[in-house]
């Protein structure tokens, strides 16, 4: 009998979700070491590499993790990295997750092909589009634009005035059906400049969003 590969877990916690359409809801938090990118303001690199510290997690023990959270109420699961869809078997965990009556978010880079992940127990998307501080455009995977639907987020994230101008060009050149969000380098560029932007531009169906953790705790803090 084939063994059921584990998930490489580099932490678990229930907090509110920072981003997305559901931020400010207390959802488990399930991050999983290795990245295929290195974005120049990545605030998760000590999870990107593949032998970063980690839990060597199977589906049954991640299944119980979430009974366990929906118990305490919670109603959201957000998979992160890393890249969570880099695990062998995370379509299994996302199914799993589903019939468990959770509703699963899944936050990915933008570089990864997310049609074999969309059928009958379809998770929700946060996708990025790597923008030109993060070092990343040319990693970005275009075909995965259409594929994100109204429950589905798709997060700019800008640090720069070049990135505002960049993001302007992708949401007019692909009108993406999804809710389509703003997010500020933290640090990097003020939210106002942004709110400036958005303003000249008439993106009136863009929203502006902060990284609620990084208000709430220190922006370095894990585990929130």
């Amino acid at each position: 009998m084939k063994m059921e590969r584990a998930f490489s877990l580099a932490e678990h916690f229930i907090s509110i979700n920072g981003e997305g359409q559901r931020a400010g809801e207390l959802a488990l938090f399930l991050r999983f070491t290795g990245c295929n990118l290195r974005c120049a303001w990545c605030d998760t690199m000590w999870a990107n590499e593949k032998n970063a510290p980690h839990t060597e997690a199977s589906l049954d023990m991640l299944l119980g993790l979430a009974r366990d959270a929906a118990a305490q109420g919670v109603k959201n699961v957000t998979l992160t990295g890393g890249e969570p869809l880099l695990q062998e078997g995370i379509g299994k965990l996302i199914e799993g997750l589903i019939r468990l009556g959770l509703r699963v978010e899944t936050e990915t880079n933008g570089s990864v092909d997310i049609s074999p992940f969309i059928g009958e127990q379809r998770p929700v998307f946060t996708m990025d589009y790597k923008l030109p501080s993060s070092k990343m455009e040319g990693k970005m995977l275009l075909t995965n634009i259409p594929l994100l639907k109204q429950e589905d987020t798709l997060k700019l994230v800008c640090g720069s005035k070049e990135d505002l101008e960049r993001a302007y060009e992708v949401i007019k050149s692909y009108a993406p059906e999804c809710k389509v969000y703003l997010s500020p380098v933290f640090g990097s560029i003020e939210p106002a400049e942004m709110v400036e932007f958005m303003k000249e531009r008439h993106l009136g169906s863009v929203r502006l969003q902060l990284q609620l953790h990084k208000l709430i705790w220190d922006p370095a803090e894990r585990g929130v």
